[in-house]
């Protein structure tokens, strides 16, 4: 996927309509295929905000980002839903995943839109080869409760695979785990993201983390600025 933000601003305003704070100053910036890319900056620098105007989660004041060619924030909302599903993959600090569902029926969420049957097992086969991949396959029937926290983000990882995306957007993906558990999801996201020729974007504290990627940028005081 090729994702390229124009001249992007970000501002929060008051109860009086009036702008509050500035999050993200003239921001631009273009994700070209099979980029790999983290963005580090101090708590509160607006990370996740761009990180959500990239995924079409949230709208810049002002600014374009333009997706595969098309200006995307122009878009209705159903139009943007169905790009999120079948374009963007989303992987966040905590798994999110539903505690009453068993973990491949969690992994295959995104999927639930899908109408045509041949396609759904399409999607499961996808799904059982997905969590052998990430080493779970014995853990396919167990809930979330059953698993480590490890493991319940690795599976995150795959319900962000399901759909196939071309980009996948991670937000401190390693944020809630320990410092091996955050090794190994680290490797995990460097290997598919090879493996199945993404893009990907992480915003992340963790230098371990951001290391692997191919592109470092820092963002502090509304600037995205290359490292």
């Amino acid at each position: 996927m090729q994702l390229e933000l124009q001249n992007i601003h970000k501002s929060y305003f008051n109860n009086l309509g009036t702008p509050q704070r500035d999050v993200l100053i003239d921001v631009s910036l273009r994700i070209n295929p099979v980029d790999s890319m983290a963005i580090v900056g101090p708590s509160g620098s607006g990370k996740s905000t761009l990180l959500n105007i990239m995924g079409t989660l949230d709208a810049p004041s002002s600014g374009k980002v333009w997706m595969n060619q098309t200006e995307i924030t122009t878009l209705s909302e159903p139009k943007l839903a169905e790009i999120r599903n079948q374009k963007i993959g989303f992987i966040f600090q905590m798994h999110h995943l539903l505690p009453q569902l068993n973990l491949i029926d969690n992994v295959l969420i995104p999927t639930i839109p899908q109408k045509d049957n041949v396609k759904k097992k399409a999607a499961v086969a996808r799904a059982k080869e997905l969590l052998h991949t990430v080493g779970l396959s014995d853990k396919v029937h167990q809930l979330p409760g059953q698993l480590s926290v490890g493991e319940c983000q690795r599976a995150a990882v795959v319900r962000a695979l399901i759909n196939q995306p071309e980009l996948i957007l991670a937000d401190e993906p390693t944020g809630s785990l320990d410092h091996d558990n955050s090794l190994i999801l680290g490797e995990l996201l460097s290997k598919i993201q090879k493996d199945y020729s993404l893009s990907i974007v992480v915003v992340t504290h963790s230098p371990e983390l951001a290391s692997l990627m191919g592109t470092i940028y820092k963002l502090t005081n509304g600037k995205l600025i290359a490292q």
